[in-house]
């Protein structure tokens, strides 16, 4: 099974998190890239938001669509025999250790 995860982080947060338990997070995304847990992930970059409404033409602005009280840090797609296993994955992450909230988002693949 597949998991979109979206990770949200306070840089502060980050910062004031000891170097050693940061530092271990760091490495258990390492394991799990080395592992075949992630299968795609990286860093969040500026937001565009896209809409063709209608199909009458597309319009695009800047900036995230969601609000939030911490700013997307970043995603990953993680393989996973169950959400319970998603869930404790994600748990030992940076944004999780850091005072951040990661979403675990079940990906549901369309009918071929």
């Amino acid at each position: 099974m597949q998991f979109l995860t979206i990770a949200y982080g306070d840089p502060a947060a980050y910062d004031r998190t000891a170097p050693e338990i940061r530092n271990a997070a760091h490495d258990h995304d390492a394991w799990m890239a080395a592992n075949g847990k992630i299968v795609a992930g990286g860093m969040a970059g500026a937001p565009v938001q896209v809409r063709n409404h209608n199909a009458a033409g597309i319009e695009t602005s800047a900036g995230p669509y969601l609000r939030t009280e911490l700013p997307v840090a970043g995603y990953a797609i993680l393989e996973a025999a169950s959400l319970e296993e998603a869930i404790e994955l994600a748990a030992k992450s940076p944004c999780a250790i850091t005072e951040g909230v990661i979403e675990v988002w079940p990906v549901v693949h369309a009918p071929a």
